[in-house]
Formats: structure tokens, C-alpha cells, sequence
């Protein structure tokens, strides 16, 4: 079995719960994904085996950086693995983040702190959205998936 991946980065929490808020994604079984990405320009796969605790994702994050990517974590919110608070949804909602990261380079970091800002000003609670989003965060971080089967390219699109 190939090593582990590396945690997520906070913000693929944000992003996995943008994807299921805005219905971007096809649950094909109790197992595999079809997600879109912000854009809607492209689409990636994931699958799972609960039983050995492998997943694959044809998504840039799994793919290059060998970390749980959005993708993996939208899947296992949906299956329940890993719980959320349907409240976070509508917040979360509308949110194009490949356009976000793209105007910071990818400092994930910098993209969270555009969109706090922005839900801010719409009278959203900050603090109460931190928290639920840092448990899902600390749970995702406890996660020990590996790879399931040979790496797969992500897809060229917008």
C-alpha cells in the first residue's frame, strides 16, 4: 500500500461544503463521485473503499500535491462519514473559488480570509461558521486515507 495523503488544507473544507451547497455534484454510488469544480468547466471522479480506507481523486490537489482534496472530503460528507451542520450550506453557497484562489495565487489562506470578509458584510456569523468548519477540519485531519489504485491526471479545463 502507497503512503498515506497528506491532511487537507482548511480551505478544502470550505470548498467541499461550497460543492454539496450548490449541488455541483452527481452521486453515482454509495462509493464514487462525479464533482464539478467552481467553474463548472470540468469535472472529477471519486471512489472509495470504505473497507480498506483507500480513495482516488482526479483532482489537482490529490494529484499533485498528494493531499485529501475537496473532491475526497465532499464524498465522505455525503456518505456521513464525516459530519457537518447542514447550516453551513447556505452561507457556503455561490462561491467560485477557482476564481478566488486565481486572484491569490493560490494562497489558500488569503482566499479564506476574501471569503469571511465577504459573508461578513452579509451578516453572517463568523465566529459560529469558524467553529463548525474547524471540527469538520479537526475530523478530516484524523483521517488515514491511502491511494486506491494507480494515480489519475486531472482533467484540462477551466
Amino acid at each position: 500500500m502507497s503512503k498515506p495523503y497528506s491532511p487537507p488544507h482548511l480551505s478544502k473544507v470550505y470548498e467541499a461544503l461550497t460543492a454539496i451547497a450548490d449541488n455541483r455534484f452527481e452521486l453515482v454510488s454509495d462509493t464514487e463521485l462525479k464533482i464539478y469544480s467552481s467553474s463548472r468547466g470540468k469535472y472529477y471522479t471519486v471512489t472509495y473503499d470504505p473497507k480498506t480506507n483507500q480513495i482516488m481523486s482526479n483532482d489537482n490537489t490529490a494529484y499533485y500535491t498528494h493531499s485529501v482534496s475537496y473532491p475526497m472530503l465532499a464524498l465522505l460528507m455525503l456518505r456521513g462519514d464525516l459530519k457537518y451542520d447542514p447550516t453551513l450550506l447556505s452561507p457556503l453557497s455561490n462561491i467560485i473559488w477557482k476564481d478566488i484562489m486565481t486572484k491569490h495565487k493560490n494562497d489558500y489562506d488569503a482566499g479564506i480570509v476574501e471569503v469571511l470578509s465577504s459573508l461578513a458584510k452579509k451578516g453572517v456569523d463568523i465566529a459560529s461558521l469558524q467553529s463548525k468548519i474547524a471540527a469538520i477540519y479537526a475530523d478530516a485531519c484524523k483521517l488515514t486515507l491511502s491511494p486506491l489504485g494507480k494515480r489519475l491526471p486531472p482533467p484540462k479545463a477551466y
